[in-house]
């Protein structure tokens, strides 16, 4: 697995030892907090990574905290724990994007799983955010000619249609067509397509 980080927010260290030491055994890294104002306030490492997140925490908790984290641009897969769950807090957590909710006393082995299953997601949401950013730079080295032949394309219109569309001729609209496939390093008309719903999906 690449090199991952993960984060621990319990407010009793004699568990926040424990869980580190777990993690040491099996070469994973790991920092752990008391709180999350202490979260939020230490510098994060670009790695990917998990926050395991106690549900009863002093001021905010876990579950309000986990609310919270998207509109803060923390997007940290989560694993909730807890000694004192119940179903409507389960679902609560789950229904906010948790990755799982575990009670203590919990399974060595199913925290690790939760784990592994945790940073193997911040990976793929990782590369594809980096995917994305590289293809709406592309997007945004075209001309708006090139834009609009580009929706028009992406929409089934063949080039002749594209022309009568636009008011320009259909050699003009094969030259822009080209252009907009290069610079989106788009080799098929089918990849093309492609591009453009992940752009439209973004932007809903």
């Amino acid at each position: 697995m690449a090199q991952s980080l993960i984060h621990i927010i319990d407010d009793d260290p004699a568990v926040r030892n424990a869980l580190q030491n777990l993690f040491r055994s099996v070469s994973l890294d790991s920092v752990s907090y008391a709180l999350c104002t202490d979260f939020l306030d230490a510098p994060k490492p670009n790695l990917p990574g998990c926050l395991l997140l106690d549900v009863r925490l002093p001021g905010m908790s876990g579950l309000e905290f986990q609310s919270q984290l998207a509109r803060l641009g923390v997007y940290m897969p989560v694993i909730m724990i807890t000694g004192y769950g119940d179903i409507p807090m389960t679902v609560r957590a789950m229904k906010a994007g948790a990755i799982d909710f575990l009670s203590k006393p919990f399974r060595d082995q199913d925290l690790l799983d939760a784990v592994n299953t945790a940073i193997e997601q911040d990976i793929a949401r990782r590369k594809d955010a980096e995917s994305y950013a590289e293809l709406t730079k592309c997007y945004q080295s075209l001309t708006e000619r090139e834009r609009q032949v580009m929706a028009l394309v992406t929409s089934g219109y063949l080039n002749k249609q594209s022309a009568s569309e636009l008011g320009i001729s259909e050699i003009t609209i094969k030259l822009h067509r080209a252009s907009l496939m290069r610079k989106m390093n788009a080799k098929t008309l089918a990849e093309l397509v492609k591009m453009s719903e992940k752009l439209a999906a973004k932007d809903d």
